[in-house]
């Protein structure tokens, strides 16, 4: 491409500028002049003076020819800075007194004011020569207002442009600037330049005693003139290009040379380079180090669709290329390519404090291989992405701030790779980055946010690491991952996004590590569709949803996260889905800790769920998940419920203080506990009721504040094996027409007593230990006590009540033996059942005292049965 385009430009049309008289050698310039009579310039800073200016010593006694002391006056040289330095005259041997009263008054007495205004109409050449007469004019010379003024004529900048190194522009502000003198201090660093001021260079040639001393300037009318004064020879190729607009030359560029804007206030508003038929800048081989900088470049063909446009922008940067592009305003209208295109092997440009925006294509295009540096841009208002990489393009993009993109904020495909460093990402149509087609890039500490759609978008196949971003407040997900997909997502913050953190889909995979993720509108983390993501060490958390949601045959390896605080469920598992949820901290919920319902699977294992406001596990609805080695503790309403047909293993787990129920289980639920510890609950150790069922086998059952086993409402479990012991109520108790088959059990030292069975309960029974329990209830029959004594109204032994028709008790009242003989001797009463209740006598809300039982309480309305568990309502927030 780069020889057809060399081939098929026009002529360079050059314009000579006036040759400049050659040099004398140095040895040539100094000989005529006596060592003793050489002196450095005095004043501050002469040791080392920018332009190395040399004058005669001004000595009270020494004479000088008055004729040649004129001359010299006017010949005295200056550096090769300014340009060229006339020969020394000699020194006559006919002298005068330099001390003659003008030329004392001239130098000691004149006013500074004078002085200055007469050093007001010198150019830079006789400024300097006048520094060289005495410290007072060096310091007079030297005046930062002079210089300003002189300054703004050559190079029209109204603040400093320095210039210490090959590729480095910058402005300052003078007031601030450590040295006294900046604007000097500029016009020596770019004195060397060539300068395109259209209509200028004809009027600079033409007056050469108005311009005397700046004969080594040169003026050009068009910047394809200065090039080729490059390619001539006739400079060494730094090119001021002064305000105005210039259109349609042909810029290409193969040469080191630097071209610099120059003029007022904002620089690149003023110098406008646009072309309406090829791309604006073509950079190609040889011009590894050129600097452009400080100007606005434009693409603006007349035609901006036609697709013969599809080759041409605003700069295009080619194979072994390496320039410097600063502080430029990048505009494209063409509605196909980009405005900024970076191609081939060695293609390594800099980019830096540019403003690529408002283009109706691609703002930045890096693709075959291409590299580069892009830092501290404002790419913006592009109608496609703002940056592109593909095929193997591997830029370092830092600090650059991509936003209000009218398609995504950066796009990498096709093996596109890069690294992106800290970059300001937001408010993009579509997603902030977008990663497809086994493109890999980096991305580190930038700040995604405020996306139209999502932030960060991985899909076909694509892969990349996102690390130590901030991503947030993103209209959908925060980074969604799909389609064959396999990112790394480490220790990012993704929060206060309006939909998920995290979304996973689609046969999606990626490593999810180290993350903070809260404050999402809906699951910190979901996964589904055959997704099977490794997510471990993250913080899911304060979500106004749930934490992590499984769903749709999604699976995964989710461990050792802590997921707390969550509105709804910490972890959701469901329709299919299989997930390995292990070693994770699952705590302080709002509902449930782990919910599987909906033909939810998987394993849960070696996992700490605690301190729940429903229970920490809830099973329903044909759910099977092998739940082994949990630790399960503070769940307000059981540690764990299976209800509406739900299933599971749940294996050698310690399950421990919950408020109620230890397990739960209900509704034709079945499910396999074996070598559980379920103990000091603050409610009953497992509790089946409603037809549930389950295999209850080698668990031990103690401490707990209710029955170890409470069987109740039509359910028929199996109990094999089980150690029952030092409950605080009965061991077992069966009622409400259950049944159960109770094997080789040990039910020992509960309070009340080991089993327990209620009116019109069968049970089947073989090689049970029940021994040495504590009987509490017969013996406070058998003593006559009130049985409230034992159980106050928060336990229910079993045993005879009765009902009061003499004190007009109702169904939901019951008395125990003890008050019917006491209290209610020569009433008339009936017996109800054996069964579960508390002495409503004893604790006082008959209309008679109860004479057995201490001081009245508060009516508690007699229940026969715990109370029910709360079942999540999670399924009304999908």
């Amino acid at each position: 491409m780069n020889s057809v385009r060399a081939s098929s430009r026009r002529p360079r049309r050059v314009s000579r500028p006036r040759p400049v008289e050659p040099e004398r050698n140095n040895q040539e310039r100094d000989e005529d002049v006596p060592a003793d009579m050489v002196a450095e310039e005095s004043g501050p800073g002469a040791q080392n003076s920018p332009y190395q200016l040399r004058r005669k010593s001004l000595l009270q006694k020494r004479t000088v020819c008055p004729a040649k002391a004129n001359m010299e006056g006017a010949s005295t040289s200056t550096t090769d800075n300014f340009g060229h330095r006339a020969k020394r005259p000699r020194v006559s041997g006919k002298c005068q007194d330099l001390s003659a009263p003008a030329e004392q008054y001239l130098q000691e007495k004149l006013p500074d004011e004078v002085v200055l205004k007469i050093f007001s109409y010198l150019l830079e050449q006789d400024l300097c020569r006048a520094a060289c007469v005495c410290k007072r004019f060096s310091e007079l010379a030297n005046d930062p207002i002079i210089w300003k003024r002189l300054y703004m004529e050559v190079f029209e900048y109204t603040r400093p442009m320095m210039h210490p190194e090959a590729g480095k522009f910058f402005q300052i502000n003078p007031e601030e600037y450590e040295q006294p003198n900046p604007w000097k201090e500029s016009f020596q660093q770019l004195y060397k330049g060539a300068h395109v001021k259209p209509g200028f260079a004809e009027h600079f040639y033409s007056n050469p005693d108005r311009y005397k001393g700046r004969e080594s300037m040169l003026y050009y009318d068009t910047i394809e003139d200065a090039l080729g004064g490059v390619q001539e020879g006739h400079f060494d190729g730094l090119i001021f290009v002064h305000s105005g607009v210039y259109t349609d030359e042909w810029i290409y560029i193969e040469s080191p040379i630097t071209m610099v804007g120059a003029a007022p206030g904002k620089v690149a508003d003023k110098v406008v380079i646009e072309n309406t038929r090829d791309s604006t800048f073509v950079f190609m081989e040889g011009s590894e180090d050129a600097y452009v900088g400080y100007m606005t470049i434009r693409f603006n063909p007349d035609d901006k669709s036609a697709q013969h446009h599809n080759a041409h922008h605003c700069l295009e940067i080619t194979v072994n290329c390496s320039p410097i592009i600063d502080h430029c305003i990048i505009r494209c209208t063409c509605t196909v390519g980009s405005a900024v295109c970076v191609s081939g092997q060695g293609a390594f440009p800099t980019i830096k404090h540019c403003n690529i925006s408002d283009c109706e294509n691609v703002g930045l295009y890096i693709t075959d291989h291409a590299q580069g540096m892009y830092e501290d841009n404002e790419i913006s208002n592009n109608a496609l992405a703002g940056i592109w990489v593909k095929n193997h393009g591997n830029p370092i993009i830092r600090r650059n701030h991509i936003h209000h993109g009218r398609d995504v904020g950066v796009f990498t495909f096709d093996h596109g790779m890069g690294y992106f460093d800290s970059c300001n990402i937001h408010r993009n149509r579509i997603a902030g980055f977008e990663v497809k087609a086994y493109a890999n890039p980096t991305v580190v500490c930038c700040e995604i946010h405020h996306g139209q759609t999502g932030g960060i978008y991985v899909h076909e196949k694509g892969r990349g690491q996102f690390i130590d971003n901030k991503i947030y407040a993103n209209n959908f997900a925060g980074v969604w991952i799909t389609s064959n997909s396999d990112p790394t997502i480490r220790g990012n913050a993704i929060f206060n996004g309006n939909q998920g953190g995290v979304y996973i889909f689609g046969d999606g995979r990626g490593l999810i590590e180290s993350n903070d993720i809260y404050g999402n509108a809906l699951a910190g983390i979901q996964i589904r569709t055959n997704s099977c993501p490794i997510v471990r060490h993250n913080k899911i958390h304060d979500g106004q949803h749930g934490g992590i949601y499984v769903h749709e045959k999604g699976q995964g390896v989710i461990e050792e996260n802590e997921v707390y605080s969550n509105t709804l469920a910490g972890v959701w598992v469901t329709t299919g889905s299989t997930p390995v949820l292990r070693r994770n901290r699952i705590h302080s919920g709002k509902q449930v800790g782990v919910y599987f319902y909906d033909n939810g699977h998987g394993v849960l294992e070696d996992n700490d769920i605690y301190n729940h406001m429903y229970s920490g596990v809830q099973i329903r609805t044909g759910s099977n998940p092998k739940i082994r080695r949990n630790k399960i503790w503070g769940g307000q309403n059981g540690g764990i419920l299976v209800y509406n047909s739900g299933l599971g293993f749940i294996e050698d787990n310690e399950i421990f203080d919950n408020a109620m129920a230890g397990v739960w289980i209900k509704t034709d639920s079945n499910p396999t506990l074996r070598r559980n510890k379920i103990h000091d609950g603050r409610d009953g150790g497992i509790c089946i009721f409603n037809g549930g069922r389950g295999l209850l086998e080698e668990n031990d059952i103690f401490r707990n504040a209710q029955a170890g086993v409470l069987i109740s409402t039509n359910s028929h479990p199996i109990l094999r094996k089980n150690r029952i012991f030092d409950g605080f109520a009965a061991g077992i108790e069966i009622t409400n027409h259950a049944t159960a088959t109770l094997e080789a059990n040990q039910i020992f030292n509960n309070r009340f007593g080991g089993l327990f069975l209620a009116s019109g309960v069968n049970v089947t029974m073989k090689d049970n230990k029940i021994m040495n329990n504590q009987d509490a209830i017969e013996k406070a029959v058998s003593r006559g006590q009130c049985l409230y004594k034992i159980s106050s109204y928060t336990s229910y032994p079993m045993h005879d009540f009765y009902r009061c028709h003499t004190c007009n008790t109702t169904d939901r009242n019951a008395i125990c033996v003890n008050c019917i003989k006491k209290c209610h001797q020569g009433h008339d009463v009936e017996f109800i059942r054996h069964d579960r209740f508390f002495c409503d006598c004893g604790a006082g809300t008959l209309s008679n005292p109860c004479t057995l039982a201490g001081e009245p309480t508060h009516d508690t309305d007699t229940l026969y049965d715990s109370a029910p568990p709360i079942e999540s309502n999670t399924l009304q927030h999908n």
